[in-house]
């Protein structure tokens, strides 16, 4: 795992940290790298139950590196090339390639919060801007400072968001506020995120407030809550017999399980259920 971005695992709660403080957790395409490994890895972390991705120092993210912004504006004057021989918002070699997924490494670096099975909560302080804003948009809950800086200020550089941005910032404010956040750019503080939808609620300390969350959820049943984030975030886009008929399956695999049935009897005999992974 490179120092890029640490995981410390305690009580079931994954404690993910991007680890670049001295550049405020900015992008360059070994930071993409090691977020997508660090979310890759916990997919197979026996024992997680939920997830929690802040970031050391002053800040979330501060969106993609500077000298990345230079190299996309390098060469001065001249004549464009045309289209085809321009490269895409490539940044670093292999931030593209699709490798077989959905997304190139710099989506996925957002995506893969979406692709854990678990719950994942960003703690955000500081700043998450451009890049750094749709990695936390990539989270299932987002914490946020009520000073925090938000914004997907891509127009700024004369870019569109292109980490998952357009496909979750509807989903989370409606279509009409997406616009307005995307052709703007403006920065939207923590106490206003949770007023629009982008934030679940607000925090002086984003990331205690997060890891309390998300040990109350890793004290539930871990099926359950899998099952809840798996029905849920199909929801939008399934047709209703489908997601019914997903309900049932779901619910039909839970009831009567060990799981279940310790939840059940641990609140009844009033003592902590335990679980089993």
């Amino acid at each position: 795992m490179s120092d890029r971005v640490t995981i410390s695992i305690d009580g079931g709660v994954a404690d993910v940290r991007m680890n670049r403080p001295d550049k405020m957790n900015a992008l360059d395409g070994a930071q993409f790298a090691a977020i997508v490994e660090a979310g890759e890895s916990l997919k197979s972390q026996p024992g997680v139950r939920a997830v929690v991705l802040s970031g050391e120092g002053r800040a979330f993210c501060a969106g993609l590196d500077f000298e990345s912004f230079q190299q996309m504006a390098g060469g001065g004057g001249g004549e464009r090339p045309a289209r085809e021989e321009r490269p895409e918002r490539d940044v670093s070699a292999g931030i593209g390639d699709l490798n077989g997924r959905i997304t190139h490494t710099g989506q996925q670096a957002a995506w893969v919060w979406q692709e854990l099975e678990v719950p994942v909560i960003a703690a955000v302080h500081g700043v998450a801007l451009g890049g750094g804003a749709q990695i936390a948009l990539g989270a299932d809950l987002r914490i946020m400072a009520p000073d925090a800086q938000f914004s997907v200020l891509e127009i700024r550089w004369g870019l569109v968001p292109d980490m998952i941005g357009t496909y979750m910032l509807p989903r989370l404010v409606g279509m009409e506020r997406a616009k307005e956040l995307t052709w703007t750019g403006r920065m939207v503080t923590g106490t206003e995120a949770v007023e629009i939808g982008l934030a679940t609620k607000t925090a002086e300390d984003p990331r205690a407030a997060a890891l309390e969350l998300a040990a109350e959820i890793a004290s539930k049943n871990p099926h359950a809550v899998r099952g809840g984030k798996m029905l849920l975030n199909r929801s939008l886009d399934a047709d209703p017999a489908s997601q019914f008929d997903i309900e049932r399956k779901t619910i039909g695999s839970l009831i009567g399980s060990p799981n279940q049935v310790e939840a059940v009897m641990a609140f009844f005999e009033k003592r902590e259920p335990s679980f089993t992974d």
